[in-house]
């Protein structure tokens, strides 16, 4: 009996996919070690990140030590309500993830990208659900050039094919060129380090009324680059600001944002 198109289809990626593992076999992201499936861990490196998840803050997504409820906010979001309805990171930013991460915002990494939206659109439900617009943190376009390419942007086009919702790539911008947050030894210094950094252009208001926005980022560190675009979203009209990272520094009994 002859076979369906979808099955043949389906058995020739296979025997393709069986053919370049054996002339060049899956490695540990991480580590580089031999793992079964392409893009993806080996259980000792798997083991070593933390995934964040409940308990947590409600509105930023702060890490809780222990329950403590329904709809609970970390004292920073309850002293000093953030710009954003809600915010969702995947993992921590500690020791086991840093050299996964920078790797890929700066060393051209790549590969690691599907597996890492996948933790963001499993982390980020609650900020992803019902919204009408991703929206990648925007780098200075000297920035750009140098770097070849925007993390964030790569991250927000990856986190759109899995949950359907568009992302646009043009609507923010970096307007003035700040040194990077890194250099900052302070969380006042990076937040006067983006006060006022970034833009909507008249002409594109109207595609952000009434708008339901996401702001995808790869670390939120005090938040102080998240919070200057969500006010100035806000400020051209969105309705809402959510945001989906993919690691996030979390410090125990320091505000999330």
């Amino acid at each position: 009996m002859a076979l369906g198109v979808p099955r043949l289809a389906n058995l020739t990626r296979a025997a393709g996919r069986a053919a370049l593992d054996l002339i060049l076999p899956p490695l540990c992201l991480k580590c580089r070690e031999p793992v079964a499936e392409p893009q993806s861990l080996c259980a000792s490196c798997w083991g070593e990140l933390r995934f964040l998840g409940p308990p947590h803050c409600a509105q930023c997504g702060l890490p809780f030590p222990h329950v403590l409820g329904q709809g609970i906010k970390c004292a920073a979001c309850i002293t000093r309500s953030p710009p954003f309805e809600v915010g969702r990171a995947a993992i921590a930013y500690d020791d086991a993830s840093r050299d996964l991460i920078l790797s890929f915002k700066h060393g051209d990494r790549l590969e690691a990208v599907p597996m890492f939206a996948r933790w963001m659109v499993n982390a980020g439900h609650d900020a992803l659900v019902d919204a009408d617009l991703l929206l990648p943190v925007p780098l200075h376009w000297m920035r750009l050039v140098a770097r070849r390419y925007n993390q964030a942007a790569v991250l927000a086009h990856a986190v759109s094919k899995l949950s359907a919702t568009p992302v646009a790539t043009n609507l923010l911008t970096r307007k003035r060129r700040t040194p990077s947050q890194g250099e900052m030894f302070s969380a006042r210094a990076r937040l006067k380090n983006v006060t006022g950094a970034f833009a909507v252009a008249k002409a594109e208001r109207a595609k952000l009324a009434g708008r339901r926005i996401v702001l995808v980022d790869d670390v939120l560190t005090t938040g102080a680059t998240l919070s200057a675009c969500a006010k100035t979203l806000l400020r051209a009209g969105a309705t809402s600001v959510r945001f989906v990272t993919l690691a996030r520094v979390v410090r125990p009994l320091s505000p999330a944002l």
